[in-house]
């Protein structure tokens, strides 16, 4: 095989390691982004957050808004031409509107008091009191789980040794529900059988258990858990009996199906009695495990901020999300042009990584922007009348708006949220299919869910609407949607079917 030198041309696209990174900062939530700029910081000596009190003096130097200086923004590094920086851009979208400050005193101010109400009782809630004191219930315990619940409380109870083995055992068996799933023989074979243990042993200690908090655990059915938080309640209450009498599995079976005819039959009683019985046992847990949570409460941090601003809806960046950022300006001036030291080199790297990580941030604050201002005049009559007038929106109608490819939409979209007036959505949550109407339009799926809830919210309870009356209705306001359709969007909502919402009054 004869080999030979060819010259070609071509062209190919090379992700840069710039690229990557800005991508990567792209499709990171706020909290991850947060994370990611605290490495940043810890491991570029270049870069550095701006405080409060250097912020206002940094800005009448003109500094930038992600906190490089101009002099730094304007100085060509090795890969980066002139006017092509990510503030640029940002400072043109931002011509001819206010600033961030006074879009900040804007949402601090009566205005935004106005906008969300707030009760007094929230306000003076211990957790939401900024006294500058840290919420050690809340941050720093560590996280409870239903079997350290019930040793502590064995461990307040007057067992012997012999009890305690036993009761571990019993714990041990418990589900995170609060029910027992080991039988009598299954806890004999845990316990050994050097020391054999007898059935009303082991009976014995579980009644005791049983008495612990939450009321109904160790139970061994639903039958048994429904029973205990009954006898625990006061004699006084009305229609007790009854619903201890309901309680029993039998019984059960009939409620579960709701075959209320049966139910009176069985029980001999009259429907203006079987009701209040019924209602006090849907007051019970049937999970009692489930009131004892092993999960910390997580919090989410809203990326955009959408208010009411002289009668336009106005989406803007939320400014506490991440800290401003800049570089060193020592650290910059110790580096000397056409030095080849070890340390001159580090400094160069570093600034440029500096500059980078700056330029992608600013970057991705800008695509943020971009994307939640077209989504927020897309959906105006979602802020201003409610989900039912919500329209219908793809990646496709906000890429062709921002003239960016969908990919790049998506990973806006995600894990990225937005503070309205009607609360916290994810940015995804006003994408949604559309439905054909009668008048050749189309309707958002979004909308066609919040119908069927509010129909669903006023139905009679004595004869609930089927799924296929709840297309009849939609076809009647000219949305045509099949019944299966209708089904799906009824479980999305978590909303059980019709024969599951009957009750006698």
């Amino acid at each position: 095989m004869k080999q030979s030198l060819d010259l070609k041309l071509g062209q190919h696209l090379t992700i840069t390691p710039q690229l990557q990174q800005a991508i990567r900062l792209l499709q990171l939530s706020s909290l991850e982004l947060q994370q990611e700029i605290q490495e940043a910081l810890e491991s570029n000596p270049l870069l550095e957050e701006i405080d409060e009190e250097s912020g206002a003096k940094s800005e009448s130097e003109g500094e930038s808004l992600n906190g490089q200086s101009d002099d730094s923004a304007t100085d060509n590094v090795e890969g980066d031409e002139p006017g092509d920086s990510g503030e640029e851009r940002v400072q043109e979208d931002y011509a001819g509107e206010a600033s961030e400050e006074r879009v900040q005193e804007d949402y601090a101010g009566d205005a935004w008091e106005d906008t969300f109400d707030t009760p007094a009782s929230i306000a003076d809630r211990p957790g939401n009191r900024d006294d500058g004191l840290p919420d050690i219930d809340t941050r720093n315990s560590a996280p409870l789980t239903l079997r350290d619940h019930l040793l502590w409380q064995m461990q307040m109870t007057q067992f012997t040794p012999r009890d305690v083995q036993i009761a571990m055992a019993l714990i041990d068996a418990i589900n995170e529900d609060g029910y027992l799933r080991a039988g009598t023989e299954e806890i004999q074979q845990a316990l050994g059988a050097d020391d054999p243990v007898e059935a009303d042993e082991i009976e014995a200690v579980l009644h005791q258990i049983q008495n612990f908090d939450p009321i109904g655990v160790g139970a061994r059915s639903l039958s048994e858990c429904l029973l205990l938080q009954l006898k625990a309640m006061d004699a006084d209450i009305p229609y007790l009996e009854e619903a201890r009498l309901l309680a029993r599995s039998e019984h059960l079976d009939l409620l579960a199906a709701r075959d209320f005819k049966a139910l009176r039959r069985v029980m001999k009683l009259k429907p203006e009695d079987l009701q209040p019985a019924i209602t006090l046992i849907q007051h019970l847990n049937p999970r009692p495990g489930s009131s004892i949570q092993a999960n910390q409460a997580s919090y989410i941090t809203p990326d955009i901020v959408v208010k009411k601003f002289r009668g336009v809806w106005r989406a803007e960046l939320n400014g506490h999300v991440t800290p401003r950022l800049r570089i060193n300006n020592q650290y910059e001036r110790l580096i000397q042009r056409g030095k080849d030291s070890a340390d001159n080199k580090y400094l160069q790297e570093r600034l440029q990584e500096a500059r980078w990580f700056l330029k992608s941030l600013s970057s991705r604050n800008d695509t943020l922007l971009k994307v939640a201002r077209a989504i927020v005049d897309r959906q105006r009559a979602f802020f201003d009348h409610g989900p039912e007038a919500m329209k219908p929106l793809v990646l496709h109608d906000i890429a062709e708006v921002v003239e960016m490819h969908e990919s790049t939409i998506s990973r806006v979209t995600t894990n990225k949220y937005m503070l309205t007036p009607r609360g916290i959505f994810e940015l995804k949550y006003f994408f949604s299919s559309h439905v054909s109407t009668a008048d050749g339009g189309t309707c958002s799926a979004t909308a066609i869910r919040s119908l069927i809830k509010k129909m669903i919210e006023e139905e009679t309870t004595t004869k609930p609407i089927s799924d296929s009356r709840i297309a009849e209705l939609l076809a009647e306001q000219g949305i045509y949607v099949a019944r299966r359709t209708v089904a799906k969007y009824r479980e999305s909502l978590n909303i059980p079917p019709s024969s599951q919402r009957k009750s006698l009054v």
